[in-house]
């Protein structure tokens, strides 16, 4: 079973997220993570753009640490899912992909409470050697780094990964009260020039690993230097896990979502469903839905393709290993057979017009 996550083509246009799209596409085919929502296929419709991903029934973070009773998470989950979610971090950093929208939103579970990261249309891949500059991300997690517009690798993981540690102990992020209304410029200040505040909710450990990852100056930050991920996991925060058996997948999450529950405040979105309207698709568009509708080269894919052994099928030649003919560009095109169906209604026509008398054949003018 998959997900399948359509894009509206009039929904994209409007908002101009064509680049964003794409560019979701294009790094979910570079990465195949346990801990990273990966991508099984792509195509298009006459109305969307489908990204067939890992299917993920058990909710969103958000949804868990809000709505599931008090706020918040006892410390051994919050630490189980940091840790799954330091893996994917740490996948994607591997291939040079900075993440870059870490937030309880983007964090979803699976049937068995195993989490993965999603929604990749803010990743970037870091060129070798290189730093980049961007001021993205959501508000409230984004990095002072990123807030000053000043060039980064793979600092602001970090630093989204010390936020979503501290709003799973705590049951609110670390710059803003639970639903405070507050202007961004003003949680912009928070990020840039306030300490977060700690309750008794934390242990030592756990207010260690926040103050640790939200270390303004990214180089005391922690996981900044160059052990990277390897850095984080030898934090005490982490010492009941065994990342060896956590990474091969047999570590029992410490929550199990029902498979009768349904995860989600609201089962239906409208505003997902509703119409968009003074957009139009010209030809203009057809580059654009060409670089995305490309199938999918990733790499879960591909070891599907190996694991069914489709490619058996598919791979048949011509005598002597030349093409087939249908693959041999210089053959005519041969004409297609009719169907099965057509043939049987030809047949039943032909029947009945040989046993009905012709006095009751009905004639149109």
């Amino acid at each position: 079973m998959y997900a399948c996550k359509r894009l509206e083509k009039k929904r994209i246009k409007k908002r101009k997220g064509e680049s964003m799209a794409l560019n979701e596409k294009q790094i979910l085919e570079k990465v195949t993570s346990r801990f990273v929502v990966n991508l099984a296929y792509a195509y298009e419709t006459k109305d969307a753009l489908c990204l067939v991903l890992t299917l993920m029934n058990g909710g969103d973070l958000k949804f868990h640490i809000y709505n599931m009773g008090n706020p918040g998470f006892q410390e051994q989950r919050a630490s189980f899912y940091a840790a799954e979610i330091l893996c994917g971090l740490g996948d994607l950093h591997q291939e040079c992909i900075v993440y870059r929208d870490l937030k309880p939103e983007n964090i979803l579970l699976d049937d068995y409470g195993h989490i993965r990261i999603s929604d990749l249309g803010l990743a970037v891949k870091i060129p070798e050697g290189e730093s980049i500059r961007g001021r993205v991300g959501t508000v409230g997690y984004m990095a002072p780094e990123v807030l000053n517009n000043l060039r980064y690798t793979f600092s602001p993981d970090y630093w989204g990964l010390g936020c979503l540690i501290y709003e799973m102990i705590a049951g609110q992020s670390p710059f803003r009260g639970r639903k405070e209304k507050v202007k961004r410029e003003e949680v912009d200040r928070r990020v840039l020039e306030t300490e977060e505040v700690y309750t008794h909710k934390f242990s030592e450990e756990a207010q260690s690993v926040c103050k640790m990852l939200l270390t303004k100056d990214v180089k005391q930050r922690l996981g900044c230097h160059e052990g990277r991920t390897l850095e984080i996991k030898r934090h005490p925060f982490f010492r009941v896990i065994n990342f060896k058996r956590l990474e091969a997948g047999i570590m029992d999450p410490p929550f199990a979502p029902d498979p009768r529950a349904v995860y989600c405040k609201d089962v239906l979105d409208i505003e997902q469903f509703s119409t968009v309207k003074g957009v139009n698709l010209d030809q203009t568009d057809d580059d654009f839905y060409t670089k995305f509708s490309t199938g999918s080269v990733s790499i879960p894919w591909q070891n599907e393709m190996t694991e069914t052994e489709c490619f058996k099928e598919l791979n048949i030649f011509g005598p002597n290993g030349t093409l087939s003919p249908d693959l041999n560009r210089s053959h005519p095109p041969v004409p297609p057979k009719k169907s099965l169906l057509h043939r049987i209604f030809k047949r039943q026509v032909r029947s009945i017009r040989i046993t009905r008398p012709s006095h009751q054949i009905l004639r149109h003018p």
